[in-house]
C-alpha cells in the first residue's frame, strides 16, 4: 500500500531495497534487544526490521502511515506521537533489553529530534539514522572547520559518532533537493563512559557555554562569554580564540570552572 508523502511532514519514503539493507545492518542489536523506529512512513525499514527484532516500536504521527504499518507489520507496537515527545525512559526500563534507536529523519525535524537524543545519555545503546549529509558533516566536524559548531561539540562531548555512509537524493520518492548519509551515534566514551550522566557538571550548564560560545562564533572568547565569565576565565585558558579553535572537552573544562566559582 502506497501513500502520497506530505510535503508538511517533510515526507521522502526511501524506495532503494540495497540502501534499506545497508541501514538495518548498521544497527548493532541482538534479536532479543527492544528497537524503536522515528517515522516509518510506509514501512521500508520497519518491514525487515519487525523480521530481525520482536520487540520493535515505531513512532508516527501520519495517521495514513500508521494504518500501513498496522497492516504490514501487526506485530509492531505503534506509538501515534512525535519522537519528540516519546517517554524512552520508560521504554528503557522495562525489561532487561537494551534500547536501540533507528530512523530516517524528517529533515525539517532533524536538529530537534538530534538534540533530543544527546540529551537522553545512557537510556539507549546505538541510534542509526539517515539525516542530511550536511548535519551528519556537522556532527563528526573537527575544531577550526565551517562544519564545526553546537552540534559537533554536544555530540563528541556525550558520545561517539560516526558517518557510515552517503545516501544519495534519487533512491528516495520524491527526491529531496540535498544529499543524504546515515550515521552511527553511541552514547558515552572514554572521558563520559555513562554520557551526561558522568559530566563533572549539570548538562544545561555545559549546554548553556557551548551556546553562548557559538552564538557569537567571529568573536574572540573573552568578549563572547563575558556575560557569564565577566574578565575571569581559568588559569592558563587562552580566552583570546574564538569558540571554532577549542576542543570539545574544552568547553567541559570552562562549564567546569565557571560552576565551581
Amino acid at each position: 500500500m502506497q501513500i502520497r508523502p506530505k510535503k508538511s511532514l517533510g515526507q521522502h519514503f526511501l524506495k532503494d531495497d540495497n540502501i534499506v539493507r545497508k541501514i538495518v545492518d548498521s544497527l548493532q542489536a541482538k534479536s532479543t534487544d527492544r528497537v524503536v523506529e522515528i517515522g516509518p512512513g510506509t514501512g521500508a525499514l520497519t518491514v525487515p526490521l519487525a523480521g530481525r527484532f520482536a520487540d520493535l516500536h515505531a513512532f508516527e504521527v501520519d495517521d495514513r502511515a500508521i494504518d500501513v504499518i498496522s497492516k504490514r507489520c501487526p506485530d509492531v507496537t505503534i506509538h501515534p506521537i512525535s519522537f519528540l515527545d516519546a517517554d524512552l525512559a520508560s521504554l528503557a526500563r522495562e525489561g532487561s533489553k537494551d534500547l536501540y534507536v533507528i530512523g530516517n529523519l524528517p529533515y525539517f525535524l532533524t536538529s530537534p529530534i538530534l538534540f533530543h537524543i544527546l540529551d537522553q545519555g545512557p537510556l539507549f545503546t546505538q541510534a542509526v539514522l539517515m539525516i542530511q549529509k550536511e548535519v551528519a558533516l556537522r556532527l563528526v566536524a573537527r575544531p577550526r572547520t565551517k562544519e564545526y559548531g553546537i552540534l559537533s561539540v554536544q555530540a563528541q562531548v556525550l558520545g561517539r559518532v560516526e558517518m557510515l555512509f552517503p545516501v544519495s537524493r534519487h533512491v528516495f520518492h520524491p527526491p529531496p533537493r540535498v544529499e543524504s548519509a546515515v550515521i552511527s551515534y553511541r552514547p558515552g566514551n572514554d572521558l563520559f563512559p555513562g554520557s551526561a550522566a558522568d559530566l563533572p557538571v549539570p548538562l544545561d550548564r555545559f549546554k548553556l557555554v557551548v551556546r553562548t560560545a557559538f552564538q557569537q562564533r567571529r568573536k574572540r572568547l573573552s568578549n563572547a562569554l563575558k556575560g557569564l565569565y565577566g574578565d575571569s576565565f581559568p588559569d592558563g585558558f587562552d580566552a583570546g580564540r574564538r569558540a571554532e579553535e577549542l576542543e570539545p572537552f574544552e568547553f567541559v573544562r570552562l562549564a567546569e570552572w565557571l560552576e565551581g566559582r
